[in-house]
């Protein structure tokens, strides 16, 4: 929404936005913009009076804003339908869909078409190193954007992606998750299948090969030109050397080598499937791997927050078991020496109800010692992380989980916070615990 809020703006709109505990980069990235935030959905903002509401699918029935909106007969719209309708129309959409990457793959794509000055519009669900953004608009005819499975808006539970219409696609994986509005995995292949039934027979659908679900979904109807990676049907990655460099092929043909700052199996597929997706609006993968190899990351996807002390604080997105061990395995291939103390907020709904908590015990494997914010969980964490044996501390408070990770963290130690939200702030509180204790 913050994303839809800023190219609103660019457009040339008065935009102005309520949201509850906004917090960086996006915070940041509205003010810089001059969007006025309001903290709150307090009723009396029907006064503001604007042309139109546009909601977000945090907003639900009983919401004291959307309710007076309602009771006044407010005109009002979701975020995706006013992007598709007022904007995407004119432009060949580029969406990454899929349970992981989709922000990290988003950014790769956005990146390579910015370095073959092709200038592309994009909104992506993080803050990609290259820009400084997570939105832009452009007058390019090309329109990079993230594709959310997750449901429009309390009035709309269509998945997000079902309103972009892209003439190029990637299907980057598919796991169950979202656990409060998806009964099961089934249920979320039925609305990949929709998204795929929106590219046209002309467009492109860049296809994880080795995803089985990904498999279910296509069988269910496709009419759209398949190209694959991760397969020797279509685009592979060699395994890395000793400085993370490896060889790209194109239906077993090498096309050419690329080191990338990211680690990690998954990043060298999220990088394949950019790479794909390029050359159907005409960027040669020579372009791609030289674009990638310049790759800036994104904010929160294994950043480093700071050191003191001798242990680096990094910070990451991660919130489900398969993107937990991805990360920490594609981490420890970087990180060869030392140790990782990993620390993990279960905050989504999904981790919450404990859906998936028997999964989460070995996603740590690649990690030396865990750390689990307990509070709020309708499942006990000691219990599950037993098996884990004193490797694992879970603790409800933050302050008291920032105190227990300072007393053991030692030089040459490398914390990855892991979280979808802003976990109590506690990359601050760590750096400043481990500098108080030099």
């Amino acid at each position: 929404m913050g994303g839809i809020a800023a190219i609103a703006r660019q457009a040339g709109h008065r935009v102005t936005g309520c949201d509850a505990a906004v917090y960086p980069p996006m915070s940041e990235q509205l003010s810089a913009l001059g969007i006025e935030l309001i903290e709150g959905y307090g009723a009396d903002q029907v006064a503001l009076a604007p042309d139109l509401w546009v909601v977000g699918n945090v907003v639900t029935r009983g919401n004291p804003l959307m309710e007076a909106i309602l009771d006044r007969g407010g005109r009002y719209v979701s975020g995706p339908q006013w992007l598709a309708e007022s904007y995407l129309q004119s432009k060949w959409v580029l969406a990454v869909a899929g349970t992981h990457g989709k922000t990290t793959t988003s950014s790769m794509l956005a990146g390579i078409l910015e370095r073959a000055g092709r200038r592309p519009g994009f909104l992506i669900g993080g803050l990609p190193g290259d820009f400084g953004v997570s939105a832009r608009a452009t007058d390019s005819d090309l329109f990079v954007i993230e594709a959310d499975e997750y449901d429009t808006a309390f009035f709309d539970k269509r998945s997000k992606f079902v309103h972009y219409h892209p003439r190029t696609a990637i299907l980057n994986n598919l796991e169950f998750d979202h656990a409060d509005i998806f009964d099961d995995i089934a249920a979320i292949e039925r609305q990949f299948h929709h998204f795929v039934r929106t590219v046209p027979g002309s467009g492109k659908l860049v296809v994880n090969g080795r995803d089985e679900a990904l498999k279910r979904v296509l069988t269910i109807g496709c009419w759209t030109t398949t190209e694959v990676f991760g397969s020797p049907l279509g685009w592979e990655a060699g395994e890395p050397d000793a400085e993370g460099g490896f060889e790209v092929a194109w239906q077993g043909r090498g096309v050419g080598r690329l080191r990338l700052e990211l680690s990690g199996a998954h990043s060298r597929h999220n990088a394949l499937a950019a790479i794909a997706a390029a050359r159907h609006v005409g960027v040669e993968p020579a372009a791609s791997l030289a674009a990638l190899a310049a790759f800036a990351g994104v904010k929160r996807r294994l950043e480093l927050k700071g050191s003191a002390g001798g242990v680096a604080v990094y910070d990451d997105f991660a919130h489900h078991p398969t993107a937990i061990r991805t990360t920490l395995e594609g981490f420890r291939e970087r990180e060869k020496v030392g140790r990782i103390l990993a620390v993990f907020d279960p905050r989504s709904n999904t981790m919450k109800k404990g859906v998936m908590k028997e999964a989460l015990p070995p996603s740590f494997a690649a990690a030396d010692r865990v750390y689990i914010h307990s509070a709020g969980l309708e499942w006990d964490p000691q219990a599950v992380f037993a098996q884990l044996g004193g490797r694992v501390r879970c603790e409800a408070s933050v302050d008291t989980l920032v105190a227990a990770i300072a007393a053991e963290a030692k030089p040459g130690d490398r914390i990855l916070v892991m979280s979808n939200g802003g976990f109590g702030g506690i990359n601050g509180k760590l750096l400043a615990a481990l500098t108080k204790g030099k």
